[in-house]
């Protein structure tokens, strides 16, 4: 049998009152994907979302493919790809559950920083989260068939793998590329947008026809890799020039959405735009 991929997408997330936000609609978390890599019995899951809600959905949605899960594997250690494990972890108890080195470091500075994280989510995700363990090994097999794990570089401000699936020409990119939606420049700089672009580009050098990002919006036309490629480097090049030319905030989001206004989650773009004033 062939292997196969399903993606789960949580869709967007109210945040209750956040701060800075002036816009009539409603401040949301960007939609996020589960990805479930499958063979005849077998199963990899990719990302495991944040809030204790979405966990229990994303674990019914596991069991409910009849598949045996032998492993969830986290893409980076940003709460919202590991804290929601819990419940598919308590569904399939025999499910290791892994990351490469340097996301499990990242996942144990994510656990100890909940303040952060509460000023967006609060009482919505579990504040005793599971851990991965870190995983060793970059070659793995589901029923026969290869996937691989790899970093390729940082990204939305931390080190980020992805999981090849060279056979289905797919990588599983957790947040390299975004589908549709606007991209995590919290706090960066003209440095770190650098390195993301750099790391757009080793994710380009696997040659993959399908992208499954990490934040897909619903609506997103396709998976196709070149345009999610494209529109992810042209996103991250632009917000460098307006925020070389902003002066403000209101300037910096104003520049961006004359061309994204189309986009997910606006409340992203505001937050990045705050972040390069101090504010």
């Amino acid at each position: 049998m062939p292997i196969s991929i399903d993606v789960f997408n949580s869709g967007y997330k109210p945040i209750p009152n956040p701060s800075g936000w002036t816009a009539p609609q409603q401040a949301t978390w960007p939609a996020t994907t589960a990805t479930l890599i499958a063979g005849s019995t077998d199963a990899l899951l990719v990302d495991a979302l944040i809030t204790t809600t979405e966990g229990e959905r994303l674990a019914a949605w596991v069991q409910a493919s009849g598949k045996n899960l032998s492993m969830l594997y986290i893409t980076h250690g940003h709460p919202d790809h590991f804290f929601g494990a819990r419940p598919t972890l308590a569904a399939f108890p025999q499910a290791r559950f892994v990351a490469l080195p340097e996301v499990v470091a990242e996942a144990h500075r994510s656990a100890q920083a909940l303040e952060h994280w509460r000023g967006w989510l609060g009482g919505q995700f579990d504040e005793n989260a599971a851990i991965p363990t870190e995983l060793t090994s970059d070659k793995l097999e589901i029923d026969g068939h290869a996937v691989r794990p790899i970093a390729l570089g940082r990204s939305d401000g931390v080190i980020n793998t992805v999981v090849h699936v060279p056979e289905l020409a797919t990588v599983v990119g957790g947040d390299v590329a975004y589908n549709n939606i606007h991209m995590w420049l919290f706090r960066s700089t003209p440095e770190t947008r650098s390195e993301w672009l750099d790391t757009l580009d080793a994710l380009a050098a696997l040659r993959p026809e399908k992208i499954i990002a990490g934040h897909r919006d619903p609506g997103a036309p396709d998976d196709n890799a070149q345009r999610i490629l494209d529109q992810s480097r042209r996103y991250i090049e632009d917000f460098d020039k307006a925020a070389a030319r902003s002066s403000s905030t209101n300037d910096l989001v104003t520049r961006m959405m004359d061309k994204y206004a189309a986009y997910g989650n606006p409340y992203t773009l505001m937050a990045a735009a705050a972040s390069q004033f101090g504010t």
